[in-house]
């Protein structure tokens, strides 16, 4: 049956002309609820916690420059102390961009200045658990670019191990925790304004029909879901559930590098598409796609019991819902990239150092985005299988 509201318009079409947040501004009627207006809210302001400074080691300037591109030359809490890349032209690119005049030749190096405190690791995601189980192991904390770990279950256990072992602390940069729609909807489901989550999307497109350059080629035809978080950050970010089991199905947009024999991976797919069924008893469908015609995004729904949001526009039967603004940043330190989260997640993370507590995407939360990824890749080579997923969780 046609939706009424759409009668004689092609819903892609439309879609495509006005833009979902248009789409939300129509339905605003049809769905009366509460809504935040935060130009009539007070203008946050960041409180430091403290005046002390954390020595901070920053390693990793590829093809992204990560390292330098979440602000930790720009927080008033941080003094960068030294960094690192394999690549003597990108290790001084990185010391020009963090204005910082000390260099390591590796990682390995830097971890034993006995001055730095913690440690970014913006290194290719083959190396991430790796390298921040090294970094803990000299006793600092650590947070690490995307994903936690790269198509190992084994991988995942012991960076939970050493993380237990060494009490540092450990925080994966999620960057969709931090998007303002997920961050919301994470503070709109603490309220009770879902419910239950019956249902819940999280899509990470990013066109790419020849490879991204990459150290050592990681990037080239790698599965999509070894790299799921920009998705399932969108039930697990916002609910701090956990996904049970899933099945998951595997398409091949015929690219060179996905070809039989044409990667180090054995992977056939450009896209994966999973249905996961989650803690609370829903389900949750997350995608990575390569594949899809030029369509670069990260977004993601979620649907309850009392309400849903698409987008930062809640609908449903919650009245007071809570301040779902981010936190604000200190003076001076931009929001940075990936829909201003770069600035957030490096304020989480220094705030949970100065203020001795667990940051928002601990080792648990990180494993519970991570590894569901590699047990549905593991599902599509096996046409959709249903499998379990390990959980990983604290002992405390």
């Amino acid at each position: 049956m046609a939706d009424k509201r759409f009668d004689g318009v092609d819903r892609r079409g439309f879609l495509g002309k006005v833009g979902m947040g248009s789409v939300g501004a129509m339905l605003a009627g049809a769905w009366p609820a509460a809504r935040l207006d935060a130009r009539q809210m007070p203008a946050q302001v960041w409180q430091p916690v403290s005046d002390r400074k954390v020595r901070v080691g920053i390693v990793g300037y590829g093809v992204c420059q990560f390292g330098a591109a979440f602000g930790f030359q720009d927080h008033p809490n941080v003094e960068v102390a030294a960094v690192s890349d394999l690549i003597p032209e990108r290790r001084d690119g990185l010391m020009k961009a963090c204005r910082c005049g000390k260099s390591y030749e590796s990682l390995d190096v830097l971890v034993k200045d006995p001055t730095i405190e913690a440690v970014f690791v913006a290194t290719d995601a083959p190396s991430h658990a790796r390298h921040c189980m090294e970094v803990m192991n000299h006793g600092k904390h650590v947070m690490t670019a995307v994903p936690a770990v790269w198509g190992s279950i084994e991988d995942a256990e012991k960076l939970v191990e050493t993380v237990r072992k060494t009490g540092m602390k450990y925080m994966m940069a999620e960057t969709s925790c931090f998007r303002e729609d997920c961050y919301a909807m994470r503070q709109v489901y603490r309220a009770g304004g879902f419910g239950r989550v019956i249902y819940s999307e999280g899509e990470y497109y990013h066109y790419s029909p020849t490879p991204i350059p990459s150290f050592r080629n990681w990037r080239t035809g790698s599965p999509p879901l070894w790299y799921p978080t920009h998705s399932t950050a969108y039930y697990i970010g916002v609910t701090g559930g956990r996904y049970t089991s899933v099945s998951c199905n595997g398409f091949n947009a015929g690219y060179e590098v996905f070809k039989p024999g044409a990667n180090v991976y054995e992977n056939p797919f450009t896209d994966e598409i999973a249905l996961f069924r989650t803690s609370e008893g829903g389900s949750s469908r997350m995608l990575m796609a390569k594949g899809v015609f030029e369509v670069v995004v990260e977004t993601g729904r979620v649907y309850g019991e009392k309400g849903w949001m698409e987008g930062t526009q809640y609908r449903g039967k919650a009245r007071d819902l809570p301040d779902v603004r981010r936190p604000p940043l200190p003076p001076g330190m931009p929001e940075g990239g990936h829909g201003g989260s770069h600035g957030p997640l490096t304020n989480e993370f220094i705030g949970a150092i100065l203020d001795d507590r667990e940051p928002m995407v601990n080792v648990y939360e990180a494993l519970a985005m991570t590894v569901p990824g590699v047990v549905a890749h593991q599902s599509a080579l096996r046409d959709g299988e249903t499998l379990k997923v390990p959980q990983f969780e604290s002992k405390g």
